[in-house]
């Protein structure tokens, strides 16, 4: 387990909460239509991942429902929810009920701060879960710094969601693409060759790529030796 060792705190949490759904709430509790389609197999997915007994760092936790199903999977690992939205980490608190005080209070994390990872403590793994296409590309770009900097080799980095890859790109993917470029130029489904080349540079391989329902993939990288 590595912790940074820069001082920095992150920069206050300003941001709205993005859902491209219509979300219930029971008791402070937001329930998302898409968590409860993916969540198991996103589970299962990280139940062969994560190392024994590991400290989990998620970035962008939404309602906070993929933490409880992956701590329920996996009753060894302790998860650290974040996200910059103030109503989805009541929610992450909300939920956090169901895991035996395993998940932590969450953390008002923005990944456009370039220095986030000094406010996120120590971490065995981080988990990002349908962000990288609703947020600007610097994100993806400070989430590969960040997890090299809170990393120790072999450390795991999962990523869900949809990707391009090129004449392979699934046809809902692309149509998406466009919807999420007209609401916010800074969108957009991603090119699986940029994301890759992205934590490449940063000292991750990835490791595996697996297909997922609706067209999304499950990306696992991992932090090379340092040479």
């Amino acid at each position: 387990m590595k912790t940074p060792s820069s001082s920095h705190s992150s920069s206050p949490a300003t941001s709205q909460a993005i859902a491209l759904e219509t979300r219930d709430s029971d008791a402070g509790r937001l329930m998302s239509p898409s968590a409860a389609r993916n969540r198991t197999p996103i589970a299962g997915m990280l139940a062969g991942i994560l190392p024994e007994n590991a400290q989990v760092l998620e970035i962008g936790s939404g309602t906070g429902e993929h933490a409880v199903a992956a701590c329920l999977q996996r009753p060894d690992i302790c998860w650290q929810p974040s996200d910059p939205d103030a109503r989805s980490r009541s929610s992450q608190a909300a939920w956090a009920s169901e895991a035996d005080g395993r998940i932590s209070a969450p953390l008002a994390l923005d990944l456009r701060d370039p220095d986030w990872f000094a406010a996120a403590g120590a971490a065995d793994a981080l988990v990002c879960i349908n962000v990288i296409h609703i947020s600007p590309w610097i994100v993806t770009e400070h989430l590969a710094a960040g997890a090299a900097a809170l990393l120790e080799a072999g450390g795991p980095v999962y990523l869900y969601g949809p990707y391009r890859e090129g004449e392979a790109t699934a046809p809902s993917n692309l149509e998406f693409d466009r919807s999420l470029k007209s609401r916010n130029p800074d969108w957009g489904v991603r090119a699986l060759s940029d994301v890759v080349a992205v934590f490449d540079q940063a000292g991750f391989d990835l490791e595996s790529r697996a297909g997922m329902p609706a067209n999304n993939l499950s990306l696992v990288f991992r932090k090379r030796e340092a040479s």
